[in-house]
């Protein structure tokens, strides 16, 4: 029932700068949608007040998920909290490269550490972006196209959990993320060069072994979550620790989906109720569906989304409302080479 990554939220104090270097720097330059409006479901996560954000859905059209760059507008963003490995929660987002020696090079050396090789064996750089997000660049297989950029969108991320089995069990129950590409305890060279990376870790990836293949599910492609546990030192607090949903940093995790429903009593059935609901639909302006947020065992929050709107070429006021049927397959690939038109150029 899920189709792929479809973008995780990053906190800022300032949408536009922020974009502008995801764009400039991992190739983030079509804005799926740009709103400005208040939050109301989500006051359990914002101090129980309703509070205004500016929202900007960006994608790279290469493959893979986007970034939901969002930022507080009724009050300032709360600050960046110091990272750590040994935290919990959504700890660094993963960008895809063709050639991780090329993508290295055309990054500030200033942020970026050197190319190492990631447990599958690919090539693979940490950065720490000028905002404190760290990400890990790392080679894939899967491509939508290339274009533009030798950079895709996101392929994967790497959560801090308690207890490593646990949290697969959330993650393969209830969300169909259930086959173990490997399971490691050790010091790992991709990781070495962020903070505590340097501690023995328990890493385990894992992806679904039956992925949907819904409507945006070429474009998203494949994906995976690594699930990180420290053996070696005292474990943190969880990185959403007395912060708001929408402060600096990252923020959720959203998959697209289908069928939400079964998704909710899945959730329900086994003890992890949805806590957030839209109901039946949302609007975002540029977009509508419905939206829901579910949190593992550690409490980091994942969003699930079942579009029923997108705009394709905003320029033509050209939007595209998706019917039962459609929702089922992949659209046809000259509908994102219209969604290119909306692409921004520095």
């Amino acid at each position: 029932m899920i189709n792929g990554i479809q973008q995780v939220g990053v906190g800022t104090t300032d949408v536009h700068k922020s974009w502008k270097w995801y764009r400039q720097n991992f190739g983030f330059d079509v804005a799926a949608f740009d709103e400005a409006a208040p939050a109301p479901l989500m006051t359990q996560y914002t101090g129980g007040e309703v509070h205004s954000r500016h929202a900007l859905f960006a994608v790279n059209l290469n493959g893979g998920g986007g970034m939901e760059i969002w930022q507080f507008t009724s009050r300032r963003s709360g600050d960046q909290h110091p990272f750590s490995l040994n935290k919990q929660g959504l700890l660094v987002t993963k960008i895809k490269v063709e050639d991780a020696h090329k993508g290295h090079a055309q990054i500030d050396a200033k942020l970026t550490n050197p190319v190492e090789k990631d447990p599958t064996g690919k090539n693979a750089f940490s950065l720490v972006d000028p905002f404190g997000n760290p990400y890990m660049v790392s080679e894939s297989n899967y491509w939508f196209r290339h274009k533009n950029s030798i950079f895709g969108g996101i392929e994967g991320i790497v959560i801090g959990v308690t207890d490593i089995d646990k949290a697969k069990e959330f993650y393969g129950k209830v969300l169909g993320i259930d086959k173990v590409i490997y399971d490691e305890i050790r010091v790992f060279d991709d990781l070495k060069h962020l903070k505590d990376g340097g501690e023995t870790y328990r890493r385990m990836r894992i992806e679904p072994s039956n992925r949907h293949t819904g409507a945006f599910s070429e474009v998203f492609g494949d994906f995976h979550i690594e699930l990180l546990e420290v053996k070696s030192a005292e474990k943190g607090k969880h990185n959403m620790a007395g912060r708001f949903w929408g402060d600096q940093g990252f923020i959720h995790l959203c998959f697209d989906v289908n069928q939400m429903d079964q998704i909710k009593k899945r959730a329900e059935q086994l003890n992890h109720p949805f806590t957030v609901d839209s109901g039946d639909s949302f609007s975002m302006g540029e977009a509508a569906g419905r939206f829901a947020y579910v949190e593992d065992p550690d409490g980091t929050l994942i969003e699930l989304v079942e579009a029923d709107k997108i705009t394709v070429a905003k320029k033509f006021g050209w939007k595209l409302t998706l019917s039962p049927a459609q929702k089922k397959k992949p659209l046809p690939r000259l509908l994102f080479w219209f969604m290119g038109l909306n692409r921004k150029k520095d």
